[in-house]
């Protein structure tokens, strides 16, 4: 059992995992962020529980002797307020089920793990641990004040449609968003379906919290489910909910959120990777307006708004009979787009900008700031992943420079040449599809210039020794192609 020095601003984690490499590896993501305690049995564990104040447990699913199942079902009795994730190397749907039922798992980390879900999941778990206790104060206070009650939910209700309105979706002046933030924003006013298309990272979820709270609906409930995350059979009891009994592992009844969702908004994402078996499960509760949880004798009436998202084609999908034809058009009320962040070039910047802001408060990294070269080079590169990728790439940076500028040189190469990888597909993104082959290579050169000044910051010196040219030489050319200005 490893016992560190305990910090008063720092919230407590204990990883409990037989096997020393991974408590070491699960000590090294989160020891700048927690105080990690790590225990290498449900015994030391249990040991460590009753002497130190702990706010998350990390617990390997499989252990010798006592099992991580059983170890976080006695947490859950014994420290209910502990927040309970478990790490598995195994996606059974009956132990996740059990798991969830039994021992009220916050979260399933599935191996490999990756160091930014592991720090994100722990992070929410010590958030939404703070919030219980926040509310629990709350009820308190509020069990004999409804006014007042009423009065703060209003207050957050207020608040929750200002931070996700349309006008808080970021972009330039001009861009491609703003016609379809008006076409979202009149959709919202009528209860139909809206289905979002669109690549990964694009915003598609934001602009279905935008549609929610712009509707008459804005005072329900937003549930959001990732219909790629969790295999048929889960989603089916996630979605509808199941009765006690209805299967190995289901101890009590459970809601489904569709149920929990109710006179709000579902937020289906990824929709077009669903099987066709599902599909029809799907279809039958939008036709008829109630669920029928799994094991349930009756049906249940729900009053809910359905906001799809996918990144796939579904059009295409229906005519390969991946996807139904009446669920399409069922969810597919009003189509809208996202378009990439490398169609709309312009965003990047406004983007950029209030990410670093964000990033950095995150981080602990006040006042970082992205110069007018570091834009620039942003600006260029095509961004397959979007906004999720140019996220990763500012926390990259601010993780890796201590400055408050952040240069182009802390961004990955990648970045700095302006393309995704260097082959003949990127390639194609950017050489013209027509044109002499003197024209084609004259849009070669003009990057290969352009990258190399960015890199070393417009230093034509530098850049010229580089290329193999005179400064003279190199100032004909940066005329040439227009990049004097």
């Amino acid at each position: 059992m490893t016992q560190p020095l305990i910090s008063e601003s720092l919230p407590t984690v204990l990883v409990v995992d037989d096997e020393v490499h991974s408590q070491d590896a699960l000590r090294r993501t989160l020891d700048d962020d927690f105080t990690v305690f790590t225990a290498s049995s449900a015994e030391e564990a249990r040991g460590l529980l009753e002497c130190e104040p702990v706010n998350v447990i990390l617990c390997d699913q499989r252990m010798p002797g006592q099992t991580g199942m059983s170890f976080l079902k006695e947490v859950r009795e014994r420290w209910p307020e502990v927040v309970r994730i478990a790490i598995s190397g195994y996606t059974d749907s009956e132990d996740i089920i059990a798991g969830i039922n039994e021992a009220g798992i916050y979260q399933y980390i599935l191996k490999p793990w990756g160091p930014d879900h592991l720090l994100e999941s722990v992070r929410n778990a010590v958030e939404a641990q703070s919030l219980q206790r926040q509310n629990s104060r709350l009820d308190l206070e509020l069990r004999t004040s409804t006014g007042v009650l009423r009065q703060r939910t209003s207050t957050k209700i207020t608040r929750a449609r200002n931070h996700f309105g349309f006008d808080r979706i970021v972009r330039a002046l001009g861009s491609p968003l703003d016609s379809i933030c008006a076409t979202a924003e009149r959709v919202a006013r009528y209860d139909i379906s809206v289905l979002v298309l669109g690549e990964s990272g694009t915003g598609k979820e934001l602009l279905a919290r935008a549609i929610h709270y712009a509707s008459p609906r804005h005072t329900g409930p937003f549930v959001v489910e990732n219909c790629a995350a969790i295999p048929d059979t889960l989603l089916e009891s996630e979605l509808f909910g199941h009765k006690r009994g209805a299967f190995t592992g289901a101890y009590k009844d459970h809601p489904g959120l569709f149920q929990r969702a109710h006179g709000g908004t579902v937020f289906l994402d990824e929709i077009g990777e669903t099987s066709p078996a599902f599909q029809v499960k799907l279809l039958r509760v939008l036709q008829e307006g109630e669920v029928r949880p799994v094991g349930a004798a009756r049906p249940v009436p729900v009053d809910v708004r359905v906001i799809a998202a996918t990144h796939r084609q579904l059009e295409q999908r229906v005519r390969d009979d991946l996807f139904r034809e009446d669920l399409y058009y069922r969810i597919a009320g009003v189509t809208i787009t996202m378009p990439p962040l490398r169609e709309r070039a312009a965003d990047i910047v406004p983007i950029a900008r209030k990410t670093v802001l964000d990033v950095a408060a995150e981080l602990g990294h006040p006042g970082a700031e992205l110069p007018d070269d570091t834009l620039a080079f942003l600006q260029a590169y095509p961004w397959p992943g979007n906004i999720r990728e140019l996220r990763n790439e500012i926390a990259r940076a601010l993780a890796l420079h201590d400055g408050q500028q952040l240069t182009p040189g802390v961004f990955s190469a990648r970045v700095l040449q302006g393309r995704t990888r260097g082959t003949i597909d990127d390639m194609s993104m950017v050489v013209p599809q027509s044109g002499t082959l003197v024209e084609r290579l004259d849009v070669i050169e003009a990057m290969v210039l352009r990258e190399s000044l960015l890199r070393h910051r417009w230093n034509k010196t530098r850049t010229a020794a580089e290329l193999g040219l005179s400064r003279v030489g190199l100032r004909a050319k940066m005329q040439r192609f227009g990049l004097d200005k």
